[in-house]
């Protein structure tokens, strides 16, 4: 049975995105979407890490890009009550359409799904295996931080927080990880299912329902999408 949830911050945003409206979209106690005039010009999520906590770059408007596509991704799959409430304009000059975001959520979604998946790595503590059964392992340089950063009780957006990167990328990394048998993946010795306490819920599963872009909906902003893919493979 389809949740009755699916959608419901997609949906909420793109009934602001119809009306021009402008104000706060509340997703509970997660985070919030600042909307001008129906476009969404920030996300902000208590999961994510924001533009100031990114690594230092060269461009200051790449890092704030990076920051809100996290979050926002995060906001899309919460499954709590989105509340809107007007006022002024707030975010950057930055003009995003909720089918970009979602176009970005959906493509998250596929890399994470094909490198494993599993995705309750996603919300648990990440425990690296004390024994490497493969001879040869090759790591990308985040997923050697995550590897020597992992103290058993940090999970991988706490991570993100910690060393400075997206969730997103920490998450690919982690999948990663699962994938080469350099993590466990159950409920081991001393190690509970449950997730970590304030742990985001399914950080990108699939929320949005067939027929994600309506008609009635803006486009989605191809060069922008571009971008933001170029500066993920940078960071991994």
């Amino acid at each position: 049975m389809a949740d009755a949830n699916a959608g419901r911050v997609a949906g909420a945003l793109a009934s602001l995105e119809r009306e021009k409206a402008t104000g706060l979209l509340r997703v509970g106690a997660d985070g919030a979407f600042h909307v001008d005039r129906g476009a969404v010009t920030l996300a902000e999520s208590r999961h994510a890490p924001g533009p100031g906590d990114l690594p230092d770059g060269p461009d200051p408007e790449l890092a704030a890009l990076l920051a809100m596509f996290d979050a926002a991704c995060l906001l899309l799959a919460s499954r709590a009550e989105p509340e809107f409430t007007e006022g002024p304009p707030g975010g950057g000059p930055r003009r995003v359409t909720v089918a970009t975001l979602v176009h970005e959520q959906r493509r998250r979604r596929a890399l994470l799904d094909a490198a494993w998946p599993d995705g309750s790595v996603d919300v648990a503590p990440v425990v690296p295996v004390r024994r490497v059964t493969r001879q040869r392992v090759i790591l990308t340089g985040l997923q050697a931080e995550i590897l020597l950063n992992a103290d058993g009780r940090r999970t991988p957006p706490q991570l993100a927080r910690e060393l400075g990167r997206t969730v997103f990328a920490c998450l690919l990394a982690v999948r990663g990880l699962a994938a080469a048998s350099l993590l466990r993946t159950g409920p081991p010795d001393g190690f509970g299912a449950a997730p970590a306490r304030d742990a985001p819920a399914a950080p990108v599963r699939d929320d949005v329902p067939a027929g994600w872009a309506p008609a009635d909906w803006a486009p989605a902003d191809h060069d922008l999408l571009v971008r933001l893919h170029a500066a993920l493979v940078e960071l991994r």
